[in-house]
């Protein structure tokens, strides 16, 4: 057992020699070593799964986060900024500007209109004219509204005659009256029927006046036209009428009615 001992001793390292030796070529050696543990490149890491096809793409990594789904869409762009909402509401597109400033309101529509102290401060305001002295029973309007601005304008006259019997129509039509002139041939009585001639024309519009008579002289609203028969002690005057009354007229002296001279 001693000398198997020895031998396997002797054969080792003549073995590992030869193992060593096999295959290789001195000097030889050129191949790199296989590598370390440590420089091999770490396993690729478990990439996401691909979005799928109906989802929108991801936002790029430096743009805003995508809003959440129950948030209001985003105004458009062209839109004025909302007002603070302390701030009055904006007005209407199609109604009017505010006034400026320094601008007064216009006046309130209702109640009477304030007076204008410079064009009426000369004149007589309009009112109704009362009854006169003539018997106005079965005359027209407006022959009634010549008698009644006679009797006011000329306080004089003391006497007229409205309706009454005669040949022409116009008496009994209730179309003329006669104004009787006091003291008719005196320079005073002369003048005074003048006036009234005149006063008749200078309103024929007013009254609707056809003509006037005094003494011997047909007049219209354009001037003397021609002789007439008589009337030296009364002006006779004619209007077109009007239509009978029917209770609710108002005779009126109007603003600018010039007065006798």
């Amino acid at each position: 057992m001693k000398s198997s001992v020895l031998a396997a001793t002797t054969l080792l390292p003549a073995a590992v020699f030869l193992a060593g030796g096999v295959g290789a070529e001195p000097g030889n050696n050129d191949e790199p070593p296989p590598p370390a543990a440590a420089d091999a490149p770490p396993p690729p890491e478990e990439a996401p799964p691909p979005p799928p096809e109906d989802a929108p793409p991801p936002p790029p990594e430096d743009g805003p986060p995508p809003p959440p789904e129950d948030a209001p869409p985003p105004p458009p762009e062209d839109l004025p900024p909302p007002p603070p909402e302390d701030a009055p509401p904006p007005p209407p597109e199609d109604g009017p500007p505010p006034p400026p400033e320094d601008i007064p309101p216009p006046p309130q529509d209702w109640g009477p209109p304030a007076p204008d102290l410079v064009t009426n401060w000369s004149m007589p305001a309009p009112h109704a004219l009362p009854p006169g002295i003539v018997n106005e029973r079965g005359m027209q309007v407006k022959t009634i509204l010549v008698a009644r601005s006679i009797s006011e304008a000329f306080p004089q006259i003391h006497d007229m005659i409205g309706v009454r019997p005669d040949g022409q129509r116009w008496h009994p039509s209730g179309l003329a009256i006669d104004v009787m002139i006091p003291n008719p041939g005196s320079p005073e009585g002369i003048a005074l029927g003048d006036q009234i001639v005149d006063y008749v024309r200078q309103n024929a519009g007013r009254f609707a006046m056809q003509d006037a008579i005094w003494r011997g002289t047909y007049y219209t609203p354009a001037g003397p036209s021609g002789r007439g028969n008589g009337h030296y002690d009364h002006v006779h005057i004619t209007t077109f009428g009007g239509g009978y009354p029917n209770g609710n007229e108002e005779y009126l002296r109007e603003d600018g009615e010039p007065p006798p001279a």
